[in-house]
């Protein structure tokens, strides 16, 4: 072995897989805690070069998340992989250091992306058809350069207009792995019942 090449004792063989499950999820804690977008269970299968099937990944995600439940930060698997995400209830303290303030949607963006969330693909004129008003452009590009928007094809009908769709991002900055998890539609109408009255 040239000098080059020797390795010193402490630095861990690239060959060799962590000896157990606890020194498994150690890595995967390492890799998630560093990485600041969700990583997939197929990203996190080329950290241990293929070698952990992605059931036993799962497993451990899930076991990590548990051990995870007590703490400041919570383990989320989200519809483009997993990631580590602070608790709701430890934000107000986080934005004392960074008091930068969170965007703010017109009326208009958010009803856009509700009829798109809910009944997705749409076209601009569906949008208008539910919405009773004609929709801006801005409003949809509002949509689109936050990432939570996307044309996925187009109607067959004259003029072939554009069929929106929610992303992968717009799930993942949500918390949610699929649709499926959206709220149902007759609490939130309530809730915004409530919200107007007042």
């Amino acid at each position: 072995m040239t000098p080059e090449n020797a390795k010193t004792p402490d630095e861990p063989s690239m060959d060799a897989l962590p000896a157990s499950a606890s020194e498994l999820k150690r890595v995967l804690e390492a890799v998630l805690l560093s990485s600041r977008e969700p990583v997939s269970v197929l990203e996190l299968r080329k950290v241990f070069e293929d070698r952990v099937g992605a059931d036993a990944l799962r497993a451990l995600l899930e076991e990590l998340r548990v051990e995870w439940r007590e703490r400041p930060l919570e383990l989320l698997p989200l519809a483009s992989g997993w990631r580590f995400r602070t608790r709701a209830e430890y934000m107000p303290y986080l934005e004392r250091l960074n008091p930068e303030k969170p965007p703010r949607y017109s009326r208009a963006v958010l009803e856009t992306l509700a009829i798109i969330a809910y009944r997705q693909p749409v076209t601009r004129g569906d949008i208008e058809d539910i919405r009773g008003v004609t929709v801006a452009t801005q409003v949809i590009r509002v949509l689109e350069e936050r990432g939570w928007v996307d044309v996925v094809g187009h109607r067959d009908t004259p003029g072939r207009p554009g069929l929106l769709a929610t992303t992968r991002k717009f799930l993942d900055d949500l918390g949610l792995r699929s649709l499926a998890e959206l709220p149902p539609l007759e609490p939130l109408n309530s809730d915004m019942d409530l919200a107007d009255g007042q």
